[in-house]
């Protein structure tokens, strides 16, 4: 039996792992919405669940291995789950089994055993999971989506996409190979936008990799992805944590093209946008500056309140885990992965949209205990 929300109550969230996502983009983003709060911070280090605590008027903090208290007092509804990719299913799963409704970052796991044993756990009580796809909420990237489609640039034929960032060596990303590397950390936004432009799922999958001679890494911090679709469809896409910071996809048609910049960044600063030439005729298309966690929070918390299924849940995410799975697959072997068909699935619409604005934060961003931005 999954946890219900009494009528006019806010959904209460639990943040587990309270670095840089949550302290300075997911937890400012609670307090930016109308139908959610925070009442519990899980983490590994004290100073951190007790400035928290202070900061935002939290019940109670927990460390990691009280995790398991947590859950008996019962202090929240749902979770928001930031851990390092290879923690993920160690809170995720006897939450759900509870019946916590789950909110958790992507990529959803490592593995597809990994993504399967979430569903399964999620499927015993019925709670919520959605895999925190924010960009499902954004209104310019749905309107993209939705345009491709319903065919205003013909048959779409290619996908091209560039991700880059210059991470920090001290940054946790650098220091657990593969499951922290370019490919699960921002390869998930062009696979996931691919997938879902092209309203299929690729068929084979091919990558080549390099490290970047500065760092003794044991992963390649640079790959470069093909994925072949069904219908001479083609996707290439490059991600990076050695390069100057770029986010932009284009896509092509038999009768034009759209090209997006920014496509999956985020922040007070940054607005998806997009510019088009179809039959000939060019169109720029500026989308709003929005603050995409706010939107997702919201999202996420209506779909528990209303007792309605996420659109982002578990089987999209293991979708994007399994293409993954065949990159790391490809860059070990040398050799093409063939996927098995799926047909494709319910994707971001409208109705899901959330616009929620920035509040005039005057002091600045957030300031933030113990953690660091990625990027150097």
């Amino acid at each position: 039996m999954s946890k219900i929300i009494p009528p006019g109550a806010k959904v209460r969230y639990a943040i587990v792992g309270c670095g840089w996502i949550s302290q300075g983009h997911f937890m400012p983003g609670v307090v930016n919405t109308k139908n959610s709060t925070m009442t519990v911070a899980i983490t590994d280090d004290p100073e951190k669940g007790k400035a928290l605590c202070e900061k935002y008027k939290l019940l109670k903090w927990y460390l990691y291995e009280n995790f398991d208290q947590a859950l008996k007092e019962a202090l929240f509804d749902a979770l928001y789950i930031a851990t390092p990719n290879f923690r993920h299913a160690e809170f995720t799963i006897p939450a759900l089994e509870l019946g916590y409704h789950v909110l958790l970052e992507k990529p959803m796991e490592t593995s597809e055993e990994g993504c399967r044993a979430i569903l399964a756990a999620q499927q015993k009580t019925g709670a919520k999971l959605m895999v925190a796809y924010r960009l499902h909420c954004e209104p310019t990237t749905i309107e993209i989506i939705n345009r491709v489609r319903s065919g205003d640039l013909g048959d779409p034929r290619i996908f091209n996409s560039v991700f880059s960032q210059s991470v920090s060596p001290s940054n946790h990303r650098y220091k657990n190979g593969f499951d922290a590397g370019p490919i699960p950390d921002m390869g998930t936004y062009p696979i996931n936008a691919v997938r879902n432009i092209f309203a299929m799922e690729p068929i084979e999958v091919y990558a080549v990799g390099s490290k970047n001679p500065e760092f003794d890494t044991d992963f390649s911090d640079t790959v470069s992805v093909t994925l072949k679709f069904s219908g001479s469809r083609i996707a290439t896409f490059t991600v990076s944590y050695s390069a100057s910071g770029t986010n932009q996809f284009t896509v092509v048609g038999a009768n034009g093209s759209i090209e997006c910049n920014p496509s999956y960044m985020f922040g007070p600063d940054i607005a998806i946008s997009y510019n088009s030439v179809i039959d000939g005729k060019a169109e720029s298309h500026k989308g709003k500056v929005l603050d995409q966690f706010a939107g997702e929070a919201s999202y996420f918390s209506s779909c528990i309140i209303n007792d309605m299924k996420p659109e982002p849940d578990g089987e999209e995410a293991w979708r994007d885990v399994r293409v993954i799975c065949a990159i790391k697959r490809a860059l070990e072997t040398g050799q093409v992965q063939k996927l098995e068909p799926l047909a494709s699935r319910r994707h971001p619409t409208f109705g899901q949209m959330c616009e929620i604005s920035f509040p005039l934060l005057g002091g600045g961003s957030p300031k933030k205990v113990h953690c660091e931005s990625p990027s150097s």
